[in-house]
């Protein structure tokens, strides 16, 4: 009789990301992270580059500087980005930002693609992006001085964060609140279980 064959261990998951709010998400999968190994790289938009096409070549960026790093590792990365049109509004780190992208929001419809990758040791590249539309009502100056004086916009891209008191001025959304927030979880149960890894 031939000796069962040993299980190979699991490639450690590392999440190339130091966002509180991935790590949150994350763990609703019922997934903590071997290693957080947040990517350091230039995020700045390519010349005529589309918010679509700039989430997913920084997600995949994101994951390649941290395959450098733990080579050994499955790497889980993500970048999210909010669009109006072709424009690619900034990650807002002054209130004069967060105010200007606030009252471009006020009223319409905008964008929000946010893209995973995973990179395994082997090398093997899969992506995926989830694609939500939001619209907000329109802003009265008061709701933008009283949403900039609270500090949730810091470091947001677009200049709010829909899982804070912004969710308040989402008239309406259709896609994945959880892509708004940072980590779209049907896109990355489906990555992580592709690549994989056990999920329920």
């Amino acid at each position: 009789m031939a000796p069962a064959e040993t299980p190979q261990p699991r490639a450690p998951l590392v999440l190339a990301s130091a966002s509180p709010r991935r790590l949150e998400l994350l763990a609703r999968l019922g997934l903590t992270p071997d290693r957080v190994l947040p990517a350091d790289i230039d995020e700045s938009a390519h010349p005529r580059e589309l918010p679509r096409s700039h989430a997913v070549r920084l997600a995949a960026e994101k994951a390649r500087a941290a395959a450098a790093l733990a080579p050994d590792a499955l790497i889980l990365a993500g970048d999210t980005v909010v669009g109006v049109g072709r424009r690619i509004l900034p990650k807002a780190e002054d209130e004069a930002t967060a105010r200007q992208c606030l009252s471009l929001l006020s009223g319409r419809r905008h964008r929000v693609f946010s893209a995973i990758a995973t990179l395994a040791p082997d090398g093997t590249l899969r992506e995926a992006l989830s694609e939500t539309v939001v619209r907000f009502k329109r802003l009265t100056d008061d709701e933008i001085d009283a949403y900039i004086a609270g500090g949730e916009w810091h470091g947001k891209a677009g200049g709010y964060a829909i899982q804070g008191s912004a969710e308040g001025f989402c008239a309406w959304l259709s896609g994945s609140h959880s892509g708004v927030v940072g980590l779209p979880l049907f896109e990355t149960r489906r990555l992580l279980r592709a690549a994989g890894l056990p999920i329920a």
